[in-house]
């Protein structure tokens, strides 16, 4: 069983930085996704980020972090992270990470291919 504990969320202002981690166990495929998601309250759910492992790795970024936020994994400790710098108001919301097995490029983008879901840490950014 795959559990996903996140941690790092705070407030902070606008123009600063926050790291999120997501510190993983039980996963044993060699073909997942690990993701980022966010969900602002009356907002549908939205993605953020993602690291691929199948043979090689890929990672992906929404259009709307591009450039301010990366992700990355630390194999050896299997952790994610998502190191978010210049966040904006509109960056407030509840970030989830979220673990897929054998995704494809198409699915990498929604959450419903995510079978592994963390409680998510709480990111707020004031103006």
């Amino acid at each position: 069983q795959v559990q996903l504990v996140e941690s790092g969320g705070g407030v902070v202002q606008a123009g600063e930085s926050l790291r999120l981690s997501c510190a993983a166990s039980g996963l044993t495929s060699r073909n997942y996704a690990m993701a980022w998601f966010r969900q602002a309250p009356g907002n549908e759910r939205e993605f953020v980020a993602a690291w691929r492992r199948s043979g090689g790795t890929t990672t992906y970024l929404s259009d709307s972090v591009k450039g301010r936020f990366t992700i990355s994994r630390d194999n050896n400790k299997d952790m994610l992270f998502l190191e978010m710098n210049s966040l904006r108001p509109e960056d407030t919301a509840l970030y989830s990470c979220a673990v897929g097995m054998g995704l494809i490029t198409s699915s990498i983008r929604r959450g419903t291919a995510y079978a592994y879901w963390g409680q998510g840490t709480q990111v707020t950014v004031s103006s």
